[in-house]
C-alpha cells in the first residue's frame, strides 16, 4: 500500500518539477501581436509580459512616439501585475490560505 503512495509522491514530484521547467522555458519565449495592419504592435513574453511595444508614427505627434510608447508597456504590465494580484487573493478565499508548492497554482 505504501509503495503506491510512494510511487504516487515520485510523479508528483516530477509533474511540479516539470511544470517550473515549462515556466522557465516560457518566460524565454517571445511572441508578437499585431493590430490595424499592423500599424500596432507588440512583443509578449510567454508568460504575457509586455517587452516592446511599436506604433507606426503616422497614428501619433512623432515627436512624442518613445514617450507613449514606454507609458503603455508600463500601463499595461501595471494592470496585469494588479490583475494577477486579485486573481491570487481570490484564489486565497478558495483554498482558505493554503499554500502550494513552489510552482505549482490551482487548477492544475
Amino acid at each position: 500500500m505504501f509503495g503506491n503512495i510512494g510511487d504516487l509522491m515520485k510523479k508528483a514530484q516530477k509533474m511540479q518539477k516539470d511544470m517550473a521547467d515549462v515556466q522557465d522555458k516560457l518566460g524565454e519565449l517571445t511572441v508578437e501581436g499585431s493590430a490595424g495592419g499592423g500599424m500596432v504592435k507588440v512583443v509578449l513574453s510567454g508568460k504575457g509580459d509586455l517587452k516592446s511595444l511599436k506604433i507606426d508614427p503616422t497614428l501619433v505627434d512623432p515627436s512624442e512616439i518613445e514617450m507613449l510608447e514606454d507609458l503603455i508597456i508600463a500601463a499595461v504590465n501595471d494592470g496585469k501585475s494588479k490583475a494577477e494580484a486579485l486573481g491570487a487573493e481570490e484564489m486565497k478565499k478558495i483554498t482558505g490560505g493554503l499554500k502550494l508548492p513552489g510552482g505549482m497554482s490551482l487548477p492544475f
